[in-house]
């Protein structure tokens, strides 16, 4: 059974995809997950560059990286998660907290 949370995940990079990445897209754009929980407890993932609280999305767009965490309208971050937000932004890149596909679709229009 998914968890609302990868409901909204399949929601936003269904709607990404096909808004962005297809090939007769002008310019294509890339989304991607990166599926850390399933991974937490293989050391062998560890050792090869897992890392705990990464957002769950990444939006590649012209000239930008956009790492975007998924949250229901309850959901907190945990503090992992909270110390990845505050490196990517000390690094100067864009975080996002989205809590739904309307919320997602709001932050990425911003860019265009």
């Amino acid at each position: 059974m998914n968890r609302p949370e990868e409901n909204i995940q399949q929601q936003i990079v269904m709607w990404f995809r096909n808004t962005y990445c297809l090939k007769h897209h002008k310019t294509r754009m890339c989304i991607f997950s990166v599926p850390n929980e399933s991974a937490y407890k293989n050391k062998k993932f560890m050792l090869t560059g897992l890392m705990s609280g990464v957002s769950d999305l990444i939006v590649v767009i012209p000239n930008k990286t956009i790492y975007i965490e998924l949250k229901t309208a309850t959901g907190k971050q945990s503090p992992k998660q909270k110390e990845f937000q505050e490196t990517i932004k000390g690094l100067n890149q864009d975080y996002h907290l989205a809590r739904s596909l309307d919320d997602f679709k709001k932050i990425i229009l911003k860019y265009f």
